[in-house]
């Protein structure tokens, strides 16, 4: 069982190794689920085997000794050297291999169980949500806000509440969904979104904005134009290029739904097919978004973010966000 525990060992570090240098992607939650069930196998193996065998040979060694020690008293040898306490405690002990397996067994379940039901953690990989969300932010999403989903699989099996404009939602990438992407919710099933000469309009009604100047965007060492802008709710800010860029509709992908959109060098104007959404990133001019690659279905949906819980770089940012 060493043998076998050394091995699995070995696998996951060439699995994490393999992931960490991008020779190949991994999936967190199918490494979790097989993690739970190894380690699982392992806890059983000892509470219903291992454990009583270990301490069915300490309780053999005591009676041996006891034992024992009635015959010498029996022979009149009173004083002998007799001290099992060593030994025994030997025989029950765990063997190293399963404090590493039966041992973590209790914690990866539940860490598996907060992570696909409850609050799953994220990084933000790049500028595309500036100003709301900065690289290095580290943040949780809620994976019970729109359902409860099967791990894994991520199939809705409890319906809760339904995605409304302005959320900012972590879903399967649709164009490769072994990649998570972030972005806010900007049309929703039916709806008619067109972002023409950098006016966002919903149903050929304008999105309520408010100036707010320039201000200096670090990741792309330039002055953007900020401003606030209410899609739901709650107004969140976002930025763009202060000048006006031609939209580039060479640039868009093949996607299912493409002939419900219409292109130009003004923008995109598209019809949001039943059960789809059009997501966009606070950063305009820096978000390859559903402009370019289309709606994200809701089976993809994995949660809504709500907050930042450290960024190494800057402590502050740490806090809820709308």
């Amino acid at each position: 069982m060493s043998t076998l525990t050394a091995a699995l060992y070995g696998a996951l570090v060439v699995y994490l190794g393999g992931w960490y240098l991008d020779f190949w992607f991994g999936n967190f939650s199918l490494l979790l689920f097989i993690l739970s069930m190894v380690t699982g196998a392992f806890w059983l193996a000892e509470r219903l085997r291992l454990a009583p065998a270990r301490a069915a040979a300490a309780a053999q060694l005591e009676t041996q000794h006891a034992a024992r020690q009635a015959e010498l008293a029996r022979l009149g040898i009173e004083k002998v050297d007799g001290d099992i306490a060593e030994a025994r405690e030997k025989l029950l002990m765990q063997p190293w291999w399963l404090d590493w397996t039966a041992g973590l067994f209790p914690v990866i379940v539940v860490v598996f169980v907060l992570r696909s039901f409850l609050f799953e953690p994220f990084k933000i990989p790049s500028g595309s949500m500036i100003p709301t969300l900065h690289v290095g932010d580290l943040i949780l999403v809620n994976k019970f806000h729109y359902g409860v989903r099967l791990p894994v699989v991520n199939t809705l099996v409890v319906a809760n509440n339904t995605p409304v404009r302005g959320d900012v939602i972590v879903f399967r990438y649709p164009v490769d969904p072994r990649l998570d992407y972030i972005k806010r919710i900007v049309g929703l099933p039916g709806d008619e979104v067109s972002y023409l000469n950098a006016q966002l309009r919903i149903n050929g009604q304008p999105v309520p904005t408010t100036p707010l100047g320039e201000g200096y965007d670090e990741e792309g060492l330039r002055l953007m134009a900020q401003f606030t802008e209410q899609l739901g709710e709650k107004p969140h800010q976002a930025q763009r290029f202060p000048q006006v860029l031609p939209f580039q509709p060479a640039a868009v992908r093949d996607f299912p739904g493409k002939e419900g959109c219409r292109y130009s060098a003004e923008g995109v104007v598209c019809k949001v097919p039943d059960g789809h959404y059009f997501v966009m990133g606070d950063n305009r001019d820096n978000s390859e978004d559903s402009r370019y690659w289309g709606f994200v279905p809701k089976d993809n949906i994995v949660g809504r973010a709500f907050f930042i819980w450290m960024n190494f770089g800057k402590p502050s940012r740490i806090g809820g966000f709308d």
